[in-house]
C-alpha cells in the first residue's frame, strides 16, 4: 500500500476514505449491477402484487461475504444487511458501522443464549427467536442493555426435526408467552420453508397464523423465491444474490472474520481500493 494511503488511513476511518476515493475513482463492480437486478425484481412483484415498494425491506445477506463485497453495495445505497453468524458479523460489522451510521444489521441464523449479548449489542433485529430460553435471554438483555431490537419469530412451517423454528402447532401459544411471559414485543414472524418443497404454502401458512396473532410483519423469500414471498405478503426478504450473480449459497469471497483485527481489516480495505485505482487508471 502506497505511503500516502497509509498516511491518510491514521487519521481518516477507512469507510469514509473508501466513500472519497469512490467519488474520485470509477468503481463499478458486478456487484452494483446485481444489487440494482435485485432491486427490480422486488419492484416488479411489488406492483404485480398490487403493494407499494416501500412496504418490502430487502436484507442484503452478507454472510460470509467479506469487505470486498460489501463496500460496493454500501456505496450502491444499501442500508439493510444480514448475519448468519453472532461471531461473524462481530469480526467484520462494528468498523464498517463506526463510519457509516444508518445502517441497520439483521440477524437472521440460529442464535444461541450464551451469544445474547453479543447479539442485542450488535444487531438491529433478530429473527430466530424460536424457543423459550432464546426469548428469555434476548428479554434480559435488552433490558440490561437499555435497548429495543425489532424481534421476529422463526416458525418451522415443514415440522422438518432437522431445522430450527418453533412448531406450527406451538407457534400460538408461544407467541402469547414471548408478549405476556417474556415481555417482548413481536413484530413479526419468519420461516425458511423446506428445500425440496413448493415455498407458496408455506408462505401462505406463516402468514395465516400472523393475521390471526395481529402480527404486520413477516420475514420469508430467499433468493430464489422472494418473488413469491411478495406476493403472499412478505415485508422482509433475505436476499444474498444482492451481492453476486451466484446467489447467497456460494459466495467466491473468504469471511472477513478471518481477517483479523481492525488494524488487518483497515489494511484490506486499503489494498482493495488500491486495486480498484489501479484499475481505473
Amino acid at each position: 500500500v502506497p505511503n500516502k494511503l497509509q498516511s491518510r488511513a491514521k487519521g481518516l476511518p477507512v469507510l469514509e476514505m473508501a466513500c472519497k476515493l469512490g467519488h474520485k475513482h470509477s468503481m463499478n463492480p458486478p456487484q452494483h449491477k446485481a444489487l440494482h437486478e435485485v432491486r427490480k425484481r422486488i419492484e416488479s412483484a411489488a406492483q404485480s402484487a398490487g403493494r407499494k415498494i416501500g412496504e418490502i425491506t430487502l436484507i442484503a445477506v452478507s454472510k460470509t461475504f467479506g469487505a470486498e463485497d460489501i463496500l460496493p453495495v454500501l456505496q450502491a445505497g444499501q442500508t439493510v444487511f444480514g448475519e448468519n453468524r453472532v461471531q461473524e458479523a462481530a469480526g467484520k460489522w462494528p468498523n464498517i458501522r463506526a463510519t457509516a451510521p444508518g445502517l441497520e444489521l439483521h440477524l437472521i441464523g440460529p442464535l444461541q443464549s450464551n451469544k445474547a449479548a453479543d447479539a442485542v449489542r450488535l444487531f438491529d433485529a433478530v429473527h430466530t427467536i424460536d424457543r423459550p430460553r432464546i426469548a428469555q435471554a434476548v428479554g434480559a438483555e435488552m433490558a440490561r442493555q437499555a435497548r429495543q431490537l425489532q424481534l421476529f419469530i422463526q416458525v418451522n412451517t415443514g415440522d422438518e426435526k432437522q431445522k430450527a423454528g418453533i412448531s406450527v402447532a406451538s407457534a400460538d401459544s408461544f407467541i402469547d408467552d414471548c408478549r405476556t411471559k417474556y415481555g417482548l414485543q413481536i413484530s413479526g414472524l419468519m420461516c425458511i420453508p423446506p428445500i425440496n418443497d413448493v415455498p407458496d404454502k408455506h408462505f401462505e401458512l406463516l402468514a395465516t397464523i400472523a393475521r390471526r396473532n395481529d402480527l404486520k410483519h413477516l420475514s420469508m423469500g430467499m433468493s430464489g423465491d422472494f418473488e413469491a414471498a411478495i406476493k403472499l405478503g412478505a415485508t422482509h426478504v433475505r436476499v444474498g444474490s444482492a451481492f453476486s450473480e451466484h446467489g447467497r449459497d456460494s459466495p467466491t469471497r473468504r469471511p472477513d472474520h478471518q481477517a483479523g483485527s481492525g488494524r488487518a481489516m483497515a489494511q484490506h480495505f486499503l489494498h482493495v481500493l488500491e486495486s480498484h485505482r489501479n484499475a481505473a487508471g
